[in-house]
């Protein structure tokens, strides 16, 4: 493999705090661009987050 190879984009994700297990967990960025989805790594509960204008650079939030 060559370095061009190697390098990868890494995914775009927000960290998120499940207060219903007291877990960290990421979420990823779906493929459309319109918002990060993902699960509490212990429950699976669901959870989205919609991307658009007017939003935050914030890249850590707590999931209630």
């Amino acid at each position: 493999m060559s370095n061009e190879e190697n390098k990868r984009t890494p995914k775009k994700f927000l960290g998120i705090l499940f207060d219903c297990c007291g877990v960290y967990g990421r979420i990823y960025q779906n493929k459309d661009g319109t918002a990060y989805t993902g699960r509490c790594p212990k429950c699976m509960r669901p959870v989205s987050v919609k991307i658009g204008e007017g939003g935050t650079g914030q890249r850590f939030f707590r999931g209630r």
